[in-house]
């Protein structure tokens, strides 16, 4: 049974399709090795996508993990990290890894970002809390004594600092290798906790249901424009971008090719929606997360959305904020955000 102790320990980032791991003795030595590195290719979609969000090449870091005896040695792009097997105490900040960490019933004490966690994460409210997701609580994660922190883009200024008080992993997560990603991260997690059998079946029922898009995309021909609303205002995601599963991994058909990838997205208009005209409009309502005064279904509600194909045929799919815009890449996440696309198609 998970336990949730006044810290929280959090997981990886995963799925299922590309990376592989083997194990290697040398000669009289006793001692079992294993080195994982994410390879360059995966799927055709996710191999295809060669840009970061910010529009620059994506960089060649060599993501892998290697374990020795008692400890896990973890290449990372901000460096290397020795973690020992089996931490008892971690501090969580990247939600992937504490979805990873969920999903296969992984028994840890963890401190978390208690006020920033998505709603299938809120039985970690009563964790030990770590601090702002954009602001850890140095101190009270100097007290808390962990083995081991992970963290992720929000906290990347704080990395030098919270390495001094215990090894900590930058959790590399490239929209351009979602996919490849995303299973690095869940198998490293697996390994670290000895949760790999359970780590494998769960990459498998999201495999089958990747292949399960795939193959509604080709089928139905229909193509998708994703747009992000955040109090009235629009921006427009494609290929390549923090939402490009869509067509990245489950190849929807993109209403636009030319969509520029960025952090942000490309800002998009009323007029822009009208003129790409969508088959499937899907909508991630950023105000439901975060707060404001608009929300998507009013800021959507005139006739140029109406008058799309995606509006006549009632193809406007607003999609689950919590998971698509503040979740990261981990179990649950993925699944469920493959299931929405899935059930949209």
């Amino acid at each position: 049974m998970r336990k949730i102790l006044p810290a929280v320990l959090c997981t990886a980032l995963a799925v299922s399709m590309l990376v592989g791991c083997g194990n290697t003795k040398s000669g009289a030595e006793a001692t079992t090795k294993t080195e994982v590195t994410t390879s360059a290719e995966g799927t055709d979609a996710t191999a295809s996508a060669s840009k970061t969000e910010k529009g620059e090449e994506s960089q060649s870091v060599e993501d892998s993990y290697t374990v020795n005896e008692d400890e896990m040695t973890i290449v990372h792009s901000k460096g290397t990290s020795v973690v020992p097997m089996n931490p008892k105490k971690a501090v969580v900040f990247d939600l992937g890894i504490l979805d990873i960490i969920d999903a296969l019933d992984i028994d840890t004490e963890v401190a978390v970002p208690t006020e920033n966690l998505t709603s299938y994460l809120d039985q970690y409210a009563t964790a030990t809390n770590a601090g702002g997701i954009k602001q850890p609580d140095i101190e009270g994660i100097y007290e808390f004594k962990p083995d081991v922190i992970f963290i992720s883009g929000r906290q990347s200024d704080y990395y030098e600092e919270l390495n001094k008080i215990a090894p900590t992993v930058y959790i590399d997560q490239e929209a351009a290798n979602y996919m490849g990603d995303f299973e690095r991260n869940v198998n490293m997690i697996a390994e670290l906790f000895g949760k790999q059998d359970e780590a494998t079946e769960k990459l498998k029922e999201i495999e089958a249901l990747v292949k399960e898009g795939q193959e509604k995309a080709e089928k139905s021909g229909k193509n998708a424009l994703v747009i992000l609303t955040n109090d009235g205002s629009l921006s427009a995601y494609g290929k390549g971008s923090r939402f490009g599963i869509v067509h990245d991994v489950l190849n929807v058909k993109a209403a636009d090719d030319t969509i520029e990838v960025s952090t942000h997205g490309q800002e998009a208009s009323f007029e822009y929606i009208s003129k790409v005209n969508p088959d499937i409009l899907f909508v991630i309502d950023r105000t439901a997360v975060v707060g404001g005064e608009v929300k998507a279904s009013d800021t959507l509600d005139n006739d140029l959305v109406k008058g799309t194909n995606a509006g006549k045929n009632n193809e406007i799919i607003y999609l689950e904020p919590d998971t698509w815009y503040l979740g990261g890449a981990g179990l649950t996440s993925v699944k469920e955000m493959i299931q929405e696309v899935v059930n949209a198609l």
